[in-house]
């Protein structure tokens, strides 16, 4: 019975909460706060076996690395990839018989719309890309007539972007099933779970944007800094 260990450990923590209050009659909501408290603050060093199985991609092998791949941090980056997979995937068929390729075409030509023009280095920027996959995704949406662009008066090195009438019109009938794609990727939550998801996303987007704006990640040994810093602090 695969939920035989959970029900274990459920078990197990009831049984500790009644010892720290033998006088006293216990709730659900008591056993709620107890059990968050308890989870919490072990939970980065503690791993469950019974998770390993229920992730039908890993098989029966090397159970140790397993194990460390399903630690607290490592878990949550792993599950951002899978999201990050399946929304584009959703994204890619919302834009099926488009001009548009790939969500980073999308969120390019939709930042544009926003503004009355950007230097391409701003867009880039802003899309969170690589300059060379940036500037591609530009000459795409450049070749398909969506945005214009013109040599920026004030920088002849650089040249200014805006979006056209056309990829204005593109993006108000490509919106529809982008709110589609939107619904299916919070999937089965309420409304107090996303409210919830929503919150803390983005407490790690102010997080990350700092970082990314001030380029404080360059290497392995910022990222060993960075994140030595994070757990002395928690």
């Amino acid at each position: 019975m695969k939920s035989y260990q959970l029900i274990h450990e459920l078990i197990s923590l009831v049984e500790q909460l009644e010892q720290q209050n033998p006088e006293r009659e216990l709730t659900m909501q008591d056993f709620a706060g107890f059990m968050v408290h308890t989870v919490g603050s072990s939970a980065p060093n503690v791993t469950s076996a019974a998770r390993l199985s229920h992730d039908v991609r890993f098989g029966k092998n090397e159970i140790t690395a397993q194990e460390q791949a399903f630690q607290l941090d490592n878990n949550i980056g792993q599950l951002f990839v899978y999201m990050s997979r399946y929304a584009k995937s959703y994204i890619k068929k919302a834009l099926d018989d488009t001009a548009l390729l790939t969500a980073e075409d999308f969120t390019a030509l939709a930042t544009l719309l926003t503004h009355d023009n950007l230097s391409k280095t701003e867009l880039i920027q802003y899309n969170l890309q690589e300059k060379t996959s940036g500037t591609e995704v530009i000459r795409r949406l450049l070749a398909a007539g969506l945005i214009k662009q013109w040599d920026d008066e004030k920088d002849k090195r650089s040249r200014q972007i805006a979006i056209t009438d056309q990829g204005k019109q593109l993006l108000y009938t490509v919106f529809e099933d982008m709110n589609h794609v939107g619904k299916m990727i919070s999937g089965n939550l309420t409304v107090s779970e996303k409210l919830t998801l929503r919150y803390l996303l983005q407490k790690l987007e102010d997080f990350h944007q700092q970082h990314h704006q001030q380029k404080t990640i360059s290497s392995k040994a910022d990222l060993k800094r960075v994140t030595e810093a994070l757990t002395d602090k928690n």
